[in-house]
């Protein structure tokens, strides 16, 4: 072979590497942001029932307690309504930021859909979650979000549910939205 030959070879398989880093980047890119709200930067439902099945089987092995806050926002709608689906828009970023600021770094955030968000919480009992709803429903009150230099009051029902074995992620969610309607319905 000669020294140009293997220069040329030695330059093709420098570039096809460059590339196919390239290609490992966009998918990596492509396997995160499959995970994450479009809008918020909360996870998205798929990136949160992963978040939970990693969750339960920590729990599972390790014998910990986990809780799960599932957050319906009320009076939603009217944000929609009278200030515009733009002013909507803000309102969900902003409550998404407000649940990550009051979270651990260890927890999880996501939203489901629509005005739904839910959290879970590793290392924490019924107890513990209780108490952060009720300080994530103050934030929601006290901390808003601003439109158009206003600030906004918001307002949530969370339901609260401890892990109990759970294998279903599904059926998690089910229940502490269940707990969910049930305050929402108490009001």
């Amino acid at each position: 072979m000669t020294d140009v030959a293997e220069h040329d070879l030695t330059a093709e398989i420098a570039r096809l590497r460059a590339e196919l880093d390239a290609w490992k980047q966009r998918a990596a890119a492509a396997e995160a942001a499959a995970d994450h709200d479009v809008l918020t930067p909360a996870l998205n439902r798929r990136g949160f029932v992963a978040a939970m099945q990693r969750t339960m089987a920590y729990c599972q092995r390790h014998e910990v307690p986990a809780v799960l806050l599932y957050l319906d926002m009320d009076g939603f709608k009217s944000v929609n309504d009278q200030l515009g689906h733009a002013a909507g828009d803000a309102a969900l970023v902003a409550v998404a930021r407000m649940l990550l600021n009051h979270l651990r770094e260890s927890d999880a955030v996501g939203r489901l859909g629509g005005d739904e968000f839910a959290l879970l919480m590793l290392h924490a009992g019924l107890d513990e979650g209780r108490v952060k709803a009720r300080q994530l429903a103050e934030a929601l009150k006290t901390e808003g979000f601003v439109w158009e230099g206003r600030q906004t009051p918001l307002g949530g029902s969370f339901g609260v549910r401890a892990w109990d074995g759970h294998t279903d992620p599904e059926i998690w969610l089910t229940e502490a939205d269940a707990a969910m309607w049930v305050r929402k319905k108490g009001r």
